[in-house]
């Protein structure tokens, strides 16, 4: 298999493990290039690449910037702060206008779930959906599997934990999608409140134990507290989130095994993971940092040769 299943990149529920394992392959060689003393290649030289954030971001944005730049693709930002969707554009009439200027990919944030899918419908370019609301982020799932299968090799029957907000996390949910297509069996830790009861359908097994869960698993995905997106207050206070579901040295200590720590950022550090942890040979959260890059590359290289 030499191309995707797909011309647009809206969720993992819509690609195969087939494209999953293209991607990976690709992103291998990227990841090479990023490497080297030089890290541009001409493979996007005609390409010209819209990034719309109708929500804010940084470390996404910056990482699918970078990886555009290494393709040596045209980059148009959009800031939806700064633009005419605060004077009633809609999305359509937004994006129609970038297309007038000739764009062949757009990678769009929205606050809206299913947004990306609803834009794929009525343009012509191919879409990265870079996070919709609390549904999914696609290229994050991609690169922290990527990252568990460099550190673990072949993923199928692995044991992978998320753990925290699992409700208002699009992180999870594409998480769970893409490692259930790679044979690996997942398990949700985190209080009650915060845990969808829907995921039972998904055949994921839900913990409230800490301690438990990661002794069960192989690595550990801590998720951030998304306190921007609750609006109810789930939990008394954050020392007492901290107490219950942190992970900190101690913790990992008292285990008698090694597992992986991931974060998908930003941390806030001493809440949900301490700095001891996430700055321990344990941690490989700056590993899937520099393989945002290359997986980034990987999608949007494979999605321009459609």
């Amino acid at each position: 298999m030499s191309a995707l299943s797909t011309k647009n990149l809206l969720g993992i529920q819509d690609i195969t493990q087939e494209d999953i394992h293209l991607i990976f392959k690709t992103a291998k060689n990227f990841k090479e290039v990023i490497n080297r003393s030089i890290k541009k290649v001409p493979s996007l030289r005609d390409i010209t690449v819209a990034n719309i954030f109708f929500e804010n971001s940084t470390r996404t944005k910056i990482s699918f910037e970078l990886a555009e730049k290494r393709l040596s693709a045209d980059i148009v930002n959009f800031n939806s702060g700064s633009s005419s969707v605060k004077k009633g554009e809609t999305l359509i009439d937004t994006v129609n206008n970038i297309l007038a200027m000739k764009v062949d990919i757009v990678v769009m944030r929205h606050p809206v779930p299913g947004a990306a899918k609803f834009l794929s419908r009525h343009i012509d370019a191919s879409i990265i959906n870079a996070g919709d609301g609390t549904h999914e982020h696609p290229s994050q799932a991609l690169l922290d599997a990527f990252t568990l299968q460099e550190k673990l090799g072949d993923l199928k029957h692995k044991k992978i934990l998320i753990v925290g907000d699992i409700t208002h996390s699009r992180v999870a949910l594409s998480n769970i999608y893409c490692l259930q297509k790679l044979g690996a069996k997942i398990r949700v830790c985190g209080p009650p409140n915060l845990i969808p009861n829907h995921l039972e359908t998904l055949g994921v097994d839900i913990s409230y134990n800490l301690k438990e869960s990661l002794a069960w698993c192989d690595a550990a995905n801590v998720l951030r507290i998304q306190l921007e997106r609750q609006h109810d207050k789930y939990f008394p206070t954050l020392r007492e989130y901290s107490l219950q579901y942190g992970i900190n040295k101690k913790i990992m200590d008292e285990l008698n095994k090694d597992i992986i720590i991931m974060h998908p950022g930003p941390i806030n550090r001493g809440v949900e993971i301490t700095s001891q942890v996430a700055d321990s040979s344990e941690s490989v959260i700056l590993d899937q940092v520099e393989n945002g890059v290359a997986i980034r590359m990987a999608i949007l290289y494979l999605l321009s040769t459609q």
